[in-house]
């Protein structure tokens, strides 16, 4: 089972034998603070909604395992009592991390105030980390105790095997990059919800350009700035997508992808070695902005400061992106980075039950790869 408040997770493809149960959406109004996206509900109140489905989704389904994804008790700590629950049902608990979360201070802080580094220790038998070591090492950029960095298992990065997704706008998508022969160049920002900016300079810079454009807004920018963007689409050549499905299927096609600092686009952009121009996020995180530092340090990409965007700068770097071959690139990616994650992570999971519970471990394997595969979209897992 798999519980998430993304609305298109229906779209994913899950595996046989997985379910979703879909929560209340929440909006991200500061770091750690947030609101209702559509209910109108006070915070306390969405927040107490949604622990009690999780928590009835706990004792109804008893989890063998739970895996969550990034906020080791849910946001505002609404997993905290499933969690309990959980584990007093005999499961194991395995917390999800990326490999970069923020700024040390910002970690260090947050983590003494909610002493979340001996809570962590205290309730979960396992940490994956979906990065590697030599890339950047958590333990020792945010100082983590030994108890908690002796749960550590590094898992390299993962990413989503390619699946051509029926229905939806991903085969007209296809063909229209079949028939113009010109370099084409995507931008994206993920679920769109801050990527305005982003699109419409890419947008604009695209007017009269040697490359044919794609830009995806994303399902959670607002429909007002989504109009404005289709009719400069129009009026600028660039063929403008709400929502693509299984969009890293597009990349093997690219010439070169615009796109802000998120961890699935930037290492599925790595894995094919896609030439990429990234606008990272800078607030109220620097995660994205740290993780496009580093990859332009392993020369994965050009990066742009979000204070530096002009039309004028995202032209010259695309231009300049677009004459790095892919055959350049060829292997850079695959010799520093490591994209068994999603198997290793797996493996880990499916371990940490305990041979006594393992008579379809290998089943078990994969159906928890693919369910890893697709963290991009997910947010808490029961």
């Amino acid at each position: 089972m798999v519980a998430t408040s993304v609305d298109e997770v229906s779209q994913l493809g899950l595996p046989l034998n997985m379910d979703t149960l879909k929560l209340p959406a929440l909006r991200k109004v500061a770091n750690n603070e947030y609101c209702s996206r559509r209910l109108g509900l006070p915070s306390a109140e969405i927040h107490a909604l949604r622990s009690a489905l999780l928590y009835a989704a706990v004792q109804s389904f008893g989890p063998t395992a739970v895996l969550v994804d990034k906020h080791p008790f849910g946001a505002g700590g609404e997993f905290r009592a499933a969690l309990v629950a959980a584990k007093s049902l005999g499961a194991r608990a395995v917390l999800g991390l990326r490999d970069i979360l923020d700024g040390k201070a910002a970690v260090r802080k947050e983590w003494a105030d909610e002493n979340l580094r001996d809570s962590i220790a205290d309730h979960y038998d396992l940490v994956l980390v979906y990065g590697t070591p030599s890339v950047f090492d958590p333990i020792a950029e945010y100082e983590f105790p030994p108890a908690l960095a002796e749960r550590i298992k590094y898992c390299g990065y993962v990413v989503n095997k390619p699946v051509r997704a029926q229905g939806g706008e991903i085969g007209p998508a296809f063909q229209q990059l079949d028939v113009d022969f010109r370099p084409c160049v995507l931008a994206t920002t993920g679920g769109g919800e801050d990527g305005f900016k982003v699109l419409e300079t890419f947008i604009r810079a695209s007017e009269g350009a040697s490359w044919k454009a794609m830009a995806v807004a994303g399902p959670m920018l607002s429909q007002g700035e989504f109009n404005t963007l289709e009719q400069l689409a129009k009026l600028s050549g660039v063929a403008l997508h709400r929502f693509i499905p299984c969009l890293p299927d597009l990349f093997c096609k690219l010439d070169g992808l615009v796109c802000m600092g998120g961890y699935n686009t930037l290492v599925e952009a790595a894995s094919q070695d896609l030439p990429t121009v990234c606008i990272p996020r800078s607030s109220p995180r620097s995660e994205q902005f740290l993780r496009a530092r580093v990859f332009e340090q392993l020369g994965l990409l050009r990066c742009i400061s979000p204070e530096h965007l002009t039309v004028e700068k995202l032209r010259e770097e695309v231009s300049a992106t677009l004459e790095d071959h892919r055959k350049k690139k060829m292997n850079r990616s695959s010799s520093t980075l490591d994209f068994e994650g999603a198997r290793r992570a797996a493996g880990h999971l499916v371990g940490v039950i305990g041979t006594g519970r393992r008579r379809k471990a290998d089943q078990q394997e994969r159906v928890a790869s693919e369910v890893i595969a697709s963290r991009g979209f997910l947010e808490n897992r029961v």
